[in-house]
């Protein structure tokens, strides 16, 4: 006999266990299995930036206090060229007017969070090592087919849901099914290597740093929550450099999955041929890339807008519907946003089916989220900062020597756009939660 559940949810990352959360606090948890492929969620991978959207629905879902604890809250970015010179600056988080803070967290942290605080409502369910193969969609349920990913050849066990959602990452395998022949990631010929190092804090311990640009490299500088060593804090640095094509350039790789893997291992010798002549002050860069124990690669991906995103009673969520460039800070934070309206628009629209709901919930989710990955794409704040390297390479003593008074405001509209940012349209928007 196949197994029934209300809800399946295939990935167990930020976007899968936000959904279960939200599920449940929208009186819908019953019933509800999330499923992934790893045989063990570990605490992987490096730092992630949460935008005020999301720190606020995960406030309202209860685990604000806990994710304060393991997180860092910047207050201003920076941009500079890559001798440190500032071109502009930006207030972030509360500073900016948000009546919610921008929090810097490890990545696997914020997943412990997010299990553990599952885990701990009675009935939660998360299975390991299941992968899906494939779904039939029928009238008044889906059938998927999940397999153990330890034996290959084994039985395929059988899954009965009302819905279905994918919260599987670039590689979903439920958008495979939905959208088949779509093909590889699309590669922009940026690679990237992250790192997470105990070192001394930059700056003012409260700033994000961007430095450098694409041509040829830029670096990523931001303090993590956690406990370091006397002296030092938990610095996450980003190393970005483009390895291939002309700057603006676009070339689909022959990825398979796991090829674009966020655990993938990096190479000093690599990374640091691209940053060891950078001198910064206050900022040992060579220094600081040396410290981390682990470094990890990937190359910046992202795919096409999808002409929907699910149908009948399956769909799709976070970086399985709209994988995009990780520029703006925003990859993780418009998951947790999806799962919020995916639950409340199963909850407010329960009485005419699962279909509807779902629905509803794509129609609110899939042009905003599309927007900020098409402007992600775009790279507007990087195609100045470009500029800004062509013109004075050696550095500068004063920006507005540098670019027009037009180029500063693109640049400072350029970053609006990638952060997602409207202080009055967050803080005054009703909760996407559900009330009793």
């Amino acid at each position: 006999m196949p197994e029934k559940v209300r809800v399946l949810v295939v990935g167990a990352g930020i976007g899968g266990l936000s959904t279960a959360l939200s599920l449940r606090a929208a009186g819908l948890g019953e019933g509800v299995a999330v499923v992934d492929a790893s045989r063990r969620l570990l605490p992987v991978g490096a730092g992630i930036n949460l935008q005020p959207h999301a720190v606020r629905e995960l406030e309202e879902l209860g685990v604000g206090a806990d994710l304060a604890e393991v997180s860092a809250e910047p207050r201003r970015a920076v941009f500079a060229d890559r001798h440190g010179n500032p071109v502009v600056e930006h207030p972030r988080g509360r500073l900016a007017g948000y009546r919610w803070p921008q929090l810097s967290v490890h990545r696997g942290e914020l997943q412990r969070v997010l299990l553990e605080a599952l885990r701990s409502r009675p009935g939660a369910e998360v299975r390991t090592g299941l992968q899906l193969v494939d779904f039939t969609e029928r009238e008044d349920r889906v059938v998927a087919l999940l397999r153990d990913r330890d034996r290959p050849g084994g039985p395929l066990h059988t899954v009965e849901a009302e819905a279905l959602v994918g919260a599987d990452g670039v590689f979903s395998a439920v958008r495979g099914v939905l959208h088949p022949g779509e093909g590889a990631p699309l590669w922009n010929g940026i690679r990237m290597w992250r790192g997470v190092a105990e070192a001394p804090l930059p700056l003012d311990g409260r700033t994000m740093l961007v430095a450098g640009s694409y041509r040829p490299a830029r670096l990523v500088v931001y303090p993590l929550g956690g406990k370091a060593r006397e002296g030092a804090g938990v610095v996450n640095w980003v190393a970005e450099a483009r390895v291939s094509s002309p700057p603006g350039g676009r070339e689909p790789l022959p990825l398979r999955a796991g090829e674009a893997d966020w655990n993938a291992e990096g190479r000093l010798a690599e990374v640091l041929a691209h940053f060891a002549d950078w001198r910064i002050e206050g900022l040992d860069i060579p220094g600081l890339l040396r410290s981390a124990p682990r470094i990890l690669e990937y190359p910046m991906v992202d795919r096409d807008p999808l002409p929907y995103w699910g149908r009948g009673r399956v769909t799709l969520l976070g970086d399985a519907a709209h994988p995009m460039y990780p520029v703006g800070s925003n990859g993780g934070s418009l998951a947790v946003l999806d799962a919020r309206v995916l639950a409340w628009a199963l909850a407010e629209h329960r009485g005419e089916g699962t279909a509807a709901g779902l629905r509803r919930y794509e129609a609110i989710r899939r042009g905003p989220a599309e927007q900020v990955a098409a402007a992600c794409r775009e790279m507007p704040v990087d195609r100045t900062l470009d500029t800004v390297a062509e013109r004075a390479p050696g550095g500068f003593a004063r920006i507005e020597d540098v670019l027009t008074r037009d180029e500063l405001r693109t640049l400072r509209s350029g970053a609006r756009r990638t952060t997602d940012m409207d202080v009055e349209e967050l803080n005054s928007r009703p909760s996407w939660g559900v009330g009793p």
